[in-house]
């Protein structure tokens, strides 16, 4: 399903006019969220963000401010997306489950003067306050409850009452359709995380791009996003998408434990549902453990944010009967750019091309390889960030012209399926030849005892390169020498032999963002490497 038209967009166009306003207008009574913990009918939604947009505008927050997010899901944090959004200020949204050094940083970073937090992140992030310029702070939630309580001093201000002190009337500032709508921070998969400046336009066209053109999501859908709403995937997963057909979405406040999406799955019958490799994987080890989930409701499943190991997507679809559709997106370009289509789904591949978006793989020189080699990945789609916030000389590093550089290795096959190698630092040159740490890993995965594994390039010290693997076993399961060397046997019988690590050390658990994302360099830190 491709559609090459160009995307119309409006030269005056604002991102809650079209996601809220107009869906509030034309099915006032439909139910917008299902839970948690309950319904809110897009009429009502409607009126909290506008009774948002005003508290923000009367606390002196003007068009071109940031506002930082730090709630969790919930129609809080909707409304004061679209809050903030339709007054012409810049949403940025930000982990609610964060330290005070970070909110520090994502506050001194952007520059906000606004802020609205819920009451349990007080503790943290009054911290982080101290050493920041807020103006104003909102608390939603109940900051008595809280361990911290609630500040003192007139920039610190209650957020539920301040919304019921105004007018749940609230007419949308002009905006252009390129003008910053929102800052998105990368995961800090590689590093400190960077804000991505998102238009009020990008929305737009990932809905076109993916939620429609790859999805077909509909009216009588309903969405349920394990991965969070301050992420780039979830945002979309979980608000804009089902928003844009007037579908109703399940919102789950709380840390996406296996266990617990079990149980929203079976209480809210969603027909998407949206995670990560790692929760999947989760599931699966709930279903051998026993607490068995019923995706009969479920229409679409989908990966992002890593790769989708072969291993996780052929025993989920024996194990559930549910297909899972892998893909790759990036906080940089908003949502998906490459994805695998209903019904046509391949283990191991992240899919096509989305429609709309377009993707290359080049050499270090810039120039097309041959099929079925690795390259770089450039992509470019309407959705594409405007830069970096303060970062020119890495904006102009990742953006060449219309091509946004993803830092990912990866192959082409014959039949158009992209493979996914590695971020470009991850991937590792071994006897001369290109290693990914992907393919590894997912044969650690193929065996029996190995829930989780990460593969990281090391220097031996002659200066060569070797493989290292680390492994969270099943539990109940002791890593002996005997099991490292069943399971180098194992990868042998799978690779090459250049391609099996050399070293394996096994982990409780392996470090991870907040996302989902493995943190390779984490590891690579404890060798050295």
């Amino acid at each position: 399903m491709r559609r090459e038209s160009p995307l119309e967009i409006p030269a005056s166009f604002n991102l809650a006019d079209y996601f809220l306003d107009r869906p509030a207008q034309e099915h006032s009574n439909r139910v917008a969220i299902l839970g948690e913990p309950h319904e809110v009918t897009y009429a009502e939604l409607a009126r909290l963000a506008n009774r948002a947009g005003n508290a923000l505008r009367a606390a002196g927050c003007q068009p071109g401010e940031r506002v930082l997010i730090a709630l969790p899901d919930s129609a809080e944090f909707i409304a004061a997306f679209f809050g903030a959004a339709k007054i012409g200020a810049i949403a940025v949204p930000v982990n609610p489950f964060g330290t005070a050094a970070d909110f520090g940083y994502y506050a001194d970073d952007c520059g906000a003067r606004f802020a609205v937090v819920h009451a349990n992140a007080l503790g943290e992030f009054a911290r982080a306050a101290d050493g920041v310029s807020f103006e104003r702070i909102f608390v939603a939630g109940n900051p008595v409850a809280s361990s911290a309580g609630m500040p003192t001093g007139p920039k610190w201000l209650a957020w539920e009452q301040a919304l019921n002190a105004e007018s749940p009337e609230l007419a949308t500032h002009r905006t252009a359709a390129n003008d910053p709508a929102f800052f998105l921070y990368t995961s800090g998969s590689s590093g400190k995380p960077k804000a991505a400046i998102h238009e009020h336009k990008d929305m737009l066209a990932t809905t076109r791009d993916f939620a429609q053109g790859v999805l077909g999501l509909r009216a009588d859908d309903r969405t349920f996003s394990a991965s969070k709403l301050f992420f780039a995937y979830g945002l979309g997963n979980a608000m804009y998408f089902p928003f844009s057909v007037g579908a109703s979405t399940v919102l789950h406040p709380d840390r996406p434990r296996a266990d617990r999406i079990i149980e929203v799955i079976a209480r809210y019958r969603p027909t998407a549902f949206f995670a990560v490799p790692t929760l999947y994987a989760a599931l699966l080890r709930e279903a051998d453990h026993g607490l068995r989930a019923d995706f009969s409701s479920v229409r679409l499943a989908v990966s992002a944010g890593e790769v989708l190991p072969a291993e996780i997507f052929e025993r989920f679809r024996r194990t559930f009967g549910v297909e899972i559709l892998d893909g790759i997106g990036s906080t940089e370009m908003l949502h998906m750019f490459i994805a695998n289509r209903p019904g046509k789904a391949r283990a191991g591949s992240c899919g096509k091309e989305v429609p709309g978006c377009k993707a290359r793989i080049v050499d270090e020189a810039g120039h097309p390889v041959a099929e079925g080699a690795i390259g770089n990945l450039l992509v470019k789609g309407a959705s594409a960030m405007a830069g970096y916030w303060n970062k020119p000389e890495l904006t102009a590093r990742t953006k060449l012209g219309e091509w946004v550089v993803t830092g990912d290795k990866f192959t082409l096959d014959a039949d158009g399926y992209y493979h996914y190698c590695g971020r470009v630092d991850d991937m590792m040159k071994v006897a001369g030849m290109w290693v990914s740490p992907g393919e590894v890993e997912n044969a650690l995965l193929g065996h029996p005892e190995v829930i989780e594994a990460a593969v990281v390039s090391a220097n031996k010290s002659d200066g060569l390169v070797r493989p290292v693997a680390y492994v969270v076993l099943r539990t109940g399961m002791a890593g002996t020498a005997e099991l490292v060397h069943a399971l180098r046997e194992h990868v042998r019988a799978k690779l090459e032999h250049y391609k099996c690590p050399q070293e394996i050390h096994f982990r409780a658990e392996l470090p991870k963002t907040a996302t989902g994302k493995i943190q390779r360099f984490r590891l690579r830190e404890t060798l050295g490497g």
